[in-house]
């Protein structure tokens, strides 16, 4: 995790470093033990991502396309894979002091208590904001909005898809600013 503000660097740490090598080997055995045991209709590859503040992991595997993304999306609703998953993962890895949140559709993120979306508050003092508003989609208990959703230094707002254009609309309900017709994808910029 990396804090800027005026072009410097204010902090600084990692997964890596805060884990140790040693506690890292021992999770990501059991969690490639625990795929190669899962029956899934599918797995592709890249089952673990490792981040700088997290890992994400994937039990149909990072390598999968658009149209089994949403197979497996599906498939998950229906089975409660990552629920599972996560919920034996608290269980084993009890002491390590961990949080499991669960986003998008075919992963969930593993990181330190405390380093969800609601550690970059620790860089916004309180004296220089009156509100704070946080938009997310994944709002519900064990998402990875719900932290910082539920933060009391934060307005939150649940958001019903990942779509950009429904955030600004409810910018522009919340604060009477237009939205624009239309959104450039970022590559046109």
């Amino acid at each position: 995790l990396l804090a800027m503000k005026d072009g410097e660097k204010i902090g600084q740490t990692s997964f890596k470093d805060h884990m140790g090598e040693e506690k890292i080997k021992k999770l990501t055995n059991w969690i490639l033990k625990y795929f190669s045991e899962l029956d899934l209709p599918m797995k592709r590859g890249t089952f673990i991502e490792w981040r700088n503040g997290m890992i994400n992991v994937s039990p149909i595997g990072r390598g999968c396309s658009m149209e089994e993304r949403n197979e497996f999306e599906k498939y998950d609703k229906e089975h409660n894979i990552r629920p599972t998953m996560v919920a034996l993962l608290q269980k084993e890895f009890a002491e390590y002091n961990l949080t499991y949140s669960i986003g998008g559709q075919i992963s969930f993120d593993v990181f330190p208590t405390g380093w969800d979306k609601t550690f970059c508050l620790n860089y916004l003092p309180e004296s220089d904001f009156d509100e704070i508003h946080f938009f997310g989609d994944k709002t519900f208990k064990g998402g990875n909005d719900y932290e910082i959703y539920e933060h009391p230094r934060t307005v939150g707002h649940s958001i019903e898809d990942a779509n950009p254009m429904t955030t600004l609309k409810k910018l522009g309900e919340l604060f009477g600013v237009l939205p624009p017709s239309s959104l450039s994808p970022p590559s046109a910029h």
